[in-house]
C-alpha cells in the first residue's frame, strides 16, 4: 500500500494502520524516514504564512525566516519527537502498556506524518487568512486529530505485546 493510501486508511482505522506497520517489524530506518518526511511536510506548511510574515514585517527577511523554520523543523525537532516518543512509552508502561520504544516512536512519527496533509491546510489559512478565528478553529483541529491518530496509535503499539484477544 503506498504510503498515501495509508494516510488515508489512518484516519479511517489508525489502530488498524500501526498494527500493519508493526508486522513489517521492526525496523528503525523506517521509523526515522517517516519522522524526516514528516518533518519536511511540516516545513513546507509554514512557509506561505513566513512569507505573509515577511510581507509584513520585512525587517526580517523571507530566507531568514525560512532558515530559521528549517533549523527548528529539521534539525531541533527530531531530537524533541524521539524525546516525546521516548516520554510516551514510559508513560504508557506505566499505565499497563507492554509495547516497544519502537512501536511508540513510530506511533508518534507516523501521526506525525498522518496528519501532516492537515498541517498543509493550516499553513494555507496561515498564509491566506492570516491570524484570527480562522486559523485558531484550523489549529484546534489539526491538533485534536493528530491527538486522536497519536493516542490510538499508541494504544495499538502498547497492545502489541498482549496476545491478541486480551
Amino acid at each position: 500500500m503506498s504510503v498515501a493510501a495509508r494516510i488515508l486508511t489512518t484516519y479511517r482505522d489508525p489502530r488498524g494502520v500501526m498494527r500493519a506497520h508493526l508486522a513489517e517489524g521492526v525496523r528503525e530506518d523506517r521509523a526515522l524516514a517517516v519522522l524526516m518526511a514528516a518533518c519536511l511536510l511540516i516545513f513546507v506548511a509554514q512557509w506561505p504564512g513566513l512569507a505573509r510574515a515577511a510581507h509584513l514585517d520585512p525587517s526580517t527577511p523571507l530566507d531568514a525566516r525560512l532558515g530559521g523554520a528549517l533549523m527548528s523543523t529539521m534539525f531541533l525537532f527530531p531530537l524533541f519527537a524521539y524525546l516525546l516518543a521516548a516520554l510516551s512509552h514510559l508513560a504508557a508502561r506505566a499505565f499497563g502498556g507492554r509495547g516497544s520504544g519502537f512501536g511508540a516512536r513510530l506511533a508518534l512519527f507516523w501521526s506525525l506524518l498522518a496528519v501532516s496533509p492537515l498541517m498543509l491546510f493550516q499553513g494555507l489559512v496561515a498564509g491566506f487568512v492570516g491570524p484570527g478565528a480562522a486559523q485558531i478553529v484550523v489549529g484546534l483541529a489539526v491538533g485534536a486529530v493528530f491527538l486522536f491518530l497519536w493516542l490510538s496509535a499508541l494504544a495499538e503499539a502498547g497492545r502489541a505485546g498482549q496476545p491478541q484477544g486480551h
